[in-house]
């Protein structure tokens, strides 16, 4: 598996060790429109000697995190992370103020890519529980998995521990939301680490950065993904962003019209339930934004 991309070189995991790899030439024929490897990513190598290897395939993906980068031949699809098994959602409650909106538009990239997702409601101890449970609760009513966390008081971080254990995750959120604190707190100089990238990611399009999966002492990798915060849904028509949104979703077939936008239509069944405060009405305003291009 390949924990470490930069400039063309590959840090590749094997059973024996890390190998640094590059893509043997005849990956590189043909047009490139996306990047053709990615942290994340399994790969077949041969060792050349001298702790290196060329890469000679790279298996079907299961799942993706891209983005698209305009460049003077047109958009280019840039791979985040290949194949991750979770994508963690960290938000503070409190210093900063959680972005709600930005965790939705998180989720529905979430959905779009069928890659499940974990919410880390983070400095439980800057509030009330009964606080926190208010900001985050519905989105464990839709079925999103939700832990409440603080690192000052140790709440949660065993069984935020556990959920990454054995897995590869791809973490994101704002700035400020205590990321590194969390897995620092999980494994001592880990935040450090995945911050000194992070910070490189965020320093321009012409700085030199790396993206790296980080080895946990309990098993599984973790990435920060500074990249999320900017991916624009590129992919997604409007008239889809129903389907991401479960609540929604599920009451799609109950309306009246089957090109029903949920917004002013007679006998649309989503308009009902918010208006029975069956749908949270921060989501709905976040689809009307998203769905209209007011976010």
């Amino acid at each position: 598996m390949i924990v470490r991309s930069q400039s063309g070189f590959f840090s590749v995991q094997t059973d024996g060790g890390i190998l640094v790899c590059q893509l043997r030439g005849r990956l590189k024929q043909g047009s490139k429109e996306r990047d053709l490897a990615a942290i994340g990513d399994r790969v077949q190598v041969s060792p050349i000697g001298n702790g290196q290897g060329l890469i000679e395939s790279i298996e079907p993906r299961q799942r993706m995190i891209s983005r698209l980068a305009p460049t003077p031949r047109g958009e280019y699809e840039q791979i985040i992370i290949a194949n991750p098994d979770q994508i963690v959602l960290v938000f503070a409650c409190a210093e900063p103020d959680p972005r709600l909106r930005m965790l939705d538009r998180f989720l529905i990239i979430t959905e779009e890519q069928s890659i499940p997702a974990l919410i880390i409601a983070n400095k439980t101890d800057l509030v009330t529980q009964e606080y926190a449970r208010d900001l985050f609760g519905h989105y464990v009513e839709i079925g999103y998995k939700i832990i409440y966390t603080s690192v000052p008081r140790r709440e949660g971080i065993d069984e935020l521990g556990a959920e990454l254990e054995g897995k590869i995750s791809a973490m994101a959120g704002p700035s400020g939301a205590g990321k590194s604190s969390l897995l620092n707190a999980l494994q001592p100089g880990l935040g450090l680490s995945i911050q000194k990238v992070s910070q490189a990611t965020g320093k321009g399009k012409h700085t030199t950065v790396a993206s790296e999966l980080f080895p946990l002492s309990g098993g599984g990798y973790v990435a920060d993904t500074p990249g999320l915060k900017a991916l624009a849904l590129w992919d997604i028509e409007p008239e889809e962003l129903d389907g991401y949104f479960p609540e929604i979703r599920r009451l799609v077939a109950n309306c009246q019209f089957s090109d029903c936008t949920h917004v002013h239509e007679p006998g649309c069944a989503v308009l009902e339930a918010v208006e029975k405060g069956e749908i949270n009405e921060g989501r709905y305003d976040s689809y009307l934004r998203l769905r209209f291009g007011e976010a």
